[in-house]
């Protein structure tokens, strides 16, 4: 429970300003010995003297008082802030699917940058479950993902389609392969994302094929999988195909495309249906989804 309320502080910081408890009173539109109880009661409670204040001579402030009125201004400014719903300070946070953020975050937010010079913007990558809550609670405006994971008050636009790639040792016999089908992969020890709702997509997947994987190791990143899958360890199964035919490692590897129409996903743009309008938001979600 806070015993300072923000009217003592707009009386403090309005005392501040005009040097005198007769003119500030004015400006507050309250009786003088009103204001003047008001800022006893308050170093009283703080037990420290904000004013140096004698009959008939000029207000001073303590060195305390200078402090404390210095943070009663930026306690007073945010209070206004938020009550008048103001967002020209707002940092508009865009997230991205960690693993495709390398191809999206960057250059939405380049677009951002040069389309609106006079907002700010910020970009952070993310898993699934971490984006959908930010963006519940607020600290994302903005989401480009597969579209996994976003139940309840959400909205979306495409932004495109994306079909998945197989990582393969460049011995493997599917090396030579144009593209694959996900029946080819049945029986073949696969490589798969550990995350549980990228795992659980890719065996419902599997499922609705009527096709059971076979699971030889979970990886956490991108590269990882990559090596693994250059290193004889499995294939690796991904929406994200870097450019080039190294590992991490300098391993070679073949990346082969798969081509059943049914593992083809969405990449959307996701926003909060509870979030409030407004044109910024409307202008940001066009350059976002042209």
């Amino acid at each position: 429970m806070l015993n300072v309320t923000l009217r003592q502080y707009e009386y403090i910081v309005g005392v501040a300003d005009e040097g005198s408890l007769t003119k500030a009173a004015a400006q507050l539109n309250v009786s003088q010995p009103s204001l003047s109880v008001a800022i006893t009661r308050v170093e009283q409670h703080l037990g420290r003297a904000i004013f140096l204040r004698g009959k008939g001579s000029a207000i001073e402030i303590t060195p305390f008082g200078h402090r404390l009125i210095a943070q009663a201004r930026s306690l007073l400014t945010l209070a206004t802030e938020i009550e008048q719903g103001h967002d020209a300070t707002h940092t508009w946070g865009v997230g991205c699917f960690a693993d495709i953020a390398p191809w999206y975050l960057a250059p939405a937010l380049k677009r951002l940058a040069d389309r609106f010079p006079a907002l700010s913007f910020s970009g952070r990558e993310g898993r699934f479950a971490d984006l959908a809550r930010d963006l519940t609670e607020g600290l994302l405006d903005f989401v480009i993902s597969y579209d996994v994971g976003f139940e309840g008050n959400f909205m979306r636009r495409k932004l495109t389609d994306i079909a998945p790639v197989a990582f393969v040792e460049i011995d493997h016999p599917l090396t030579g392969r144009d593209e694959l089908e996900l029946s080819d992969l049945e029986g073949i020890p696969l490589i798969l994302f550990n995350e549980d709702l990228s795992q659980g997509f890719m065996r419902d997947l599997f499922a609705r094929m009527h096709l059971t994987p076979v699971i030889q190791q979970k990886v956490a990143s991108l590269e990882m999988m990559r090596s693994l899958a250059a290193n004889g360890v499995g294939v690796g199964i991904s929406y994200s195909r870097p450019p080039g035919d190294l590992s991490y490692d300098g391993k070679p590897l073949v990346t082969v495309p798969i081509a059943t129409p049914q593992a083809k996903t969405e990449i959307s743009l996701i926003w909060s249906s509870l979030r409030e309008d407004s044109p910024d938001f409307r202008a940001i979600l066009d350059v976002l989804s042209p």
